[in-house]
């Protein structure tokens, strides 16, 4: 009894060493002064203590405290400023880097620092201690190569390229936090990291990201999307496999052209082509258990120039996707024997192709269970419990699966619909519009997120080795 005594004080001790120092700590509530680049920013933030996590009121606060901070006037136009600037000049995969040195910029006035360059254009930033535990905020930055047909004052300024998925307006909102979040970094209880990513659309930015070690000691992270479909003021969330891994394959299937009039003396690729096609679909229908969702889409035919030639060969390409590692490997593994078998039926010859060093397999994005209830609670206190809507799994596919296979991880939607202004199309169409009313909640969100998480995982790192991020 005497030693679980003296146990029991000791661990009594450690706790009270840790909070006491939080709960003296006072927060000063001046009027809102202006920041190195002119935003005034309220300097009454919330309260970030360990007490916080004890109280389930603070806790509470915590939240709606944040989007009050987001919705000032003076971050508003900031955030916007940003989101348009962004917008004006977009910039492809990998190519982004007007883009980061608009993000480097905004963190070297907010006083934050970050590592440049990471996966090419990459930036990472670094708020708090420099200490577990670490989690991290994840916004992509990279457009599209399309046309905008949106005829606004903000247009693109670039022909052939848009930011039709709303990237524009992530990069902001993730800066905003930024702010918000370093105008209290004295009293984080861990490191937030912000993660600017390049080349989401195909390109495989978080996968490289990944490769980098940069995020070799993240505990978590979360990211979101903008939503065409989901009422301002709502997410959409679930738990566990939410988007399906997806990949792409090409494949060329050589023949013996010749004169149309004298098929005998040919071998017809295009013939063999579309038998192929046919026979991809079998694949989902007649070889996959109809509880388990698979797609394979053949988008892509290029055979022939001549209404009267038969070409020596035909291109096809598409994509195949699935909700499970093994269900997406036994797929690609027929994907080829059905093209190699269907073309020597037909006396031809083909070849497959993935690509996969230009456009790697993505994985299954699947959000981890207990960071989906630590959304549900942060989102209901901020906006009720009853604007989370359902997110449904979608056969989509999003490169913050290759975070999510390699760290808890969290990816959610953010509505901005608004019928009184109109309708907003889905992404990647030239049409596209993003509602900016929407990027306060998308800040708040993102702060609320990585502080709450910090503070109900501080006191488990101390038991952890203590490793330090140098560059804070």
């Amino acid at each position: 009894m005497e030693v679980l005594r003296l146990c029991l004080m000791a661990i009594f001790g450690l706790v009270m060493a840790l909070v006491i120092p939080s709960i003296n700590a006072q927060v000063p509530e001046p009027a809102p002064a202006p920041t190195s680049d002119g935003v005034a920013i309220d300097q009454a933030t919330p309260t970030l203590s360990i007490s916080s996590f004890l109280n389930k009121e603070e806790f509470a606060n915590i939240s709606v405290n944040f989007l009050n901070l987001a919705k000032r006037p003076e971050l508003f136009d900031w955030i916007v400023r940003i989101r348009r600037t962004i917008h004006e000049n977009p910039e492809l995969g990998f190519e982004e880097f007007e883009t980061s040195k608009l993000i480097r910029n905004e963190l070297d006035k907010i006083g934050i620092f970050y590592k440049y360059p990471v996966a090419v254009t990459g930036v990472v930033g670094f708020i708090g201690t420099g200490k577990p535990p670490f989690v991290a905020l994840r916004a992509d930055m990279d457009a599209l190569a399309m046309q905008e047909e949106v005829d606004w004052k903000h247009k693109s300024k670039i022909p052939g390229k848009m930011h039709a998925c709303g990237h524009d307006a992530h990069v902001a909102m993730l800066l905003g936090a930024a702010k918000i979040l370093q105008e209290q970094h004295d009293d984080l209880q861990g490191t937030v990291l912000l993660v600017f990513q390049p080349a989401e659309e195909g390109g495989g930015g978080a996968k490289k990201m990944l490769e980098s070690g940069i995020l070799d000691n993240v505990d978590a992270i979360f990211g979101l999307h903008v939503s065409p479909r989901s009422p301002i003021g709502t997410v959409a969330a679930s738990s566990g496999p939410i988007m399906a891994g997806s990949g792409f394959f090409e494949a060329v299937i050589k023949g013996k052209g010749g004169h149309a009039a004298i098929p005998q003396h040919t071998i017809d690729p295009i013939l063999a082509a579309s038998n192929i096609i046919v026979s991809l679909q079998h694949l989902v229908s007649r070889e996959t258990d109809p509880l388990d969702s698979q797609v394979v889409t053949v988008a892509k035919f290029k055979g022939g120039s001549a209404f009267n030639v038969i070409p020596d060969f035909v291109t096809i390409g598409g994509t195949f996707r699935a909700f499970s590692k093994e269900s997406f490997t036994q797929l690609k593994q027929r994907i080829v024997e059905v093209i190699k078998r269907q073309a020597a039926v037909q006396r031809c010859n083909a070849t497959v192709d993935f690509d996969t060093k230009n456009r790697p397999f993505y994985p299954v994005t699947v959000n981890n269970k207990a960071l989906h209830e630590q959304f549900r609670n942060v989102a209901g206190q901020m906006l009720g419990i009853d604007k989370i809507l359902e997110k449904k799994p979608t056969m989509g596919s999003e490169d913050f699966s290759f975070f999510t296979e390699a760290i808890p991880g969290y990816f959610y939607l953010l509505g901005m619909v608004d019928e009184t202004k109109g309708r907003f199309e889905s992404g990647h169409s030239p049409f596209y519009r993003v509602n900016e009313d929407a990027l306060p909640y998308g800040v708040a969100l993102h702060a609320s997120l990585a502080t709450t998480y910090l503070l109900e995982h501080q006191l488990k790192s101390t038991t952890r080795d203590q490793n330090v991020h140098d560059e804070l």
